[in-house]
């Protein structure tokens, strides 16, 4: 059964990009819509040249420096609040506010306060917290109460009670959240950048393929942002899990 998925999933992409061709083909029109195989000719021109390198390289520290500062923030204030409640409901309007302000909303601001040079990583980092904040507390919620009961028992200290109990129970939260917030931090910076424009960064790219209405370049972009993204998450979450998988194998002992 393992061997007929990948044949299944060839199958169905190239199911798709028939149909993609075959709408390119009706619509005839490339500034419109173009089909795969101008695609894959402007990714294929896009390849050697350095400013796209540089764009990516740019795009990607700001987007994974925004997402990686939000996951330590988000759990170190997610934890913080799950041990003082004053705390919790103090960030309460402020978690509220991230979460539902839209992101142009976000993008103006920074951009009137600080300019667009390191926009994408702000924009990032506020998409990002309220998810890791949420996530953590939760976790930290579902601790089993009898393992604290132990714990107590045997007097364990707090630094062996957070790797041994609370820690196991809040990286499967955290896990979850890390799969959404990934996404967002990737959507959400690349959208900031497209409206900022600032330079050498896959959203002034975007930008320039809108200006110049190269419908091609707009397409092998997207495809560069699902590509880059998808490697970044694939590694984030196999190290993450990994490190999960390394803590809930400890004992008390």
């Amino acid at each position: 059964m393992k061997q007929q998925i990948p044949a299944r999933t060839f199958m169905i992409i190239l199911f798709w990009l028939a149909v993609w061709q075959l709408a390119a083909s009706a619509i005839q029109n490339n500034i419109v819509f173009v089909g795969p195989a101008d695609v894959v000719r402007s990714f294929a021109m896009l390849l050697p040249d350095l400013n796209f390198w540089q764009a990516v390289a740019t795009s990607s520290i700001k987007i994974i420096s925004g997402f990686l500062s939000a996951l330590v923030c988000g759990t170190l204030f997610g934890s913080m609040a799950f041990c003082i409640p004053a705390l919790r409901h103090l960030l309460a309007p402020l978690i509220t506010l991230a979460k539902s302000v839209p992101v142009a909303s976000f993008v103006i601001l920074i951009l009137i306060w600080i300019g667009s040079e390191n926009l994408s990583v702000f924009i990032s980092f506020l998409m990002v917290f309220p998810i890791i904040y949420v996530n953590t507390i939760a976790g930290l919620e579902s601790t089993d109460k009898k393992l604290m009961e132990m714990a107590q028992v045997f007097s364990l200290n707090l630094p062996r009670r957070i790797r041994y109990i609370y820690l196991p129970a809040m990286m499967p939260y955290l896990i979850n959240g890390c799969k959404l917030a990934l996404g967002m931090s990737w959507k959400s910076g690349v959208a900031a950048e497209v409206i900022g424009v600032p330079s050498h960064t896959i959203g002034e790219q975007l930008y320039l393929a809108k200006v110049y209405l190269s419908t091609g370049d707009l397409f092998a972009w997207t495809i560069v942002i699902i590509l880059v993204s998808a490697a970044f998450e694939k590694l984030f979450l196999w190290l993450l899990c990994r490190f999960s998988s390394l803590s809930t194998k400890r004992r008390f002992v």
